[in-house]
């Protein structure tokens, strides 16, 4: 999982060791950029789920510190409030940029995929 800046260049990225997208990971990358950032400065999150994110954020009391200074959009669903255009930040911003990134790097999945579970390196044990 990434996160990128509006020109879709990566800022931070997570390796993901577990099966699909958890908040965790997402609220990770957040705090992480939120900690480099001026503390005047307000972050835009243009995320598909944004929206459960912001729910998420409140409910359980997480980032209390940088939620302030949080705009979360999504570029489909939940649109009603969370319109990218509403916010006036995006411009014409897809929100697509990590799936772009994601799309470039597929040619390495093959070489850098895990073998097995309780195995670090696909060869590991084997002596030369």
């Amino acid at each position: 999982m990434a996160i990128l800046c509006c020109h879709d260049i990566v800022l931070f990225w997570a390796n993901m060791w577990t099966a699909g997208e958890k908040q965790f990971f997402a609220l990770a990358l957040l705090a992480a950029i939120m900690a480099e950032l001026p503390s005047d400065w307000t972050l835009g999150f243009l995320y598909d789920i944004a929206c459960q994110m912001h729910q998420s954020l409140i409910k359980w009391d997480f980032l209390p510190e940088y939620l302030p200074r949080i705009l979360f959009s999504v570029s489909w669903v939940c649109q009603l409030w969370y319109h990218p255009q509403k916010a006036g930040i995006w411009g014409l911003s897809d929100g697509e940029g990590c799936e772009r990134f994601w799309s470039m790097l597929r040619q390495l999945i093959p070489v850098l995929h895990i073998t097995g579970v309780s195995s670090p390196f696909p060869f590991q044990g084997i002596t030369y």
